[in-house]
């Protein structure tokens, strides 16, 4: 199935993704082209972070949304431990119904 939109990663993200080890950014990339290809692939969150989705790369989560443009807005990448607290306060942060 061709993908259906595009992908947006903020800035420090893709820094983020290009400091990694080339086997962790080869599979970060391979599984952001299954989440572009098949939005609904990863886990739906609950709570505050309700409409966003979480995927599992290893002991790595890529937390994201679909927008209604068919984009998927990338928020965080990073270990399970601390990723959801970490997204939950960025979210916040940012203002929870402003994309960007």
């Amino acid at each position: 199935m061709p993908p259906r939109g595009r992908i947006k990663l903020p800035s420090d993200l893709v820094a983020l993704i290009r400091s990694l080890h080339p086997e962790i950014k080869q599979k970060i990339r391979a599984a952001l082209d299954l989440i572009l290809a098949e939005p609904a692939s990863g886990k739906p969150l609950q709570k505050e972070l309700a409409g966003y989705r979480s995927f599992r790369v290893g002991r790595l989560r890529i937390v994201y949304r679909e927008t209604s443009d068919a984009i998927i807005e990338v928020v965080a990448i990073g270990r399970r431990e601390t990723i959801y607290l970490e997204t939950a306060l960025l979210v916040r942060r940012a203002g929870r119904g402003r994309s960007g």
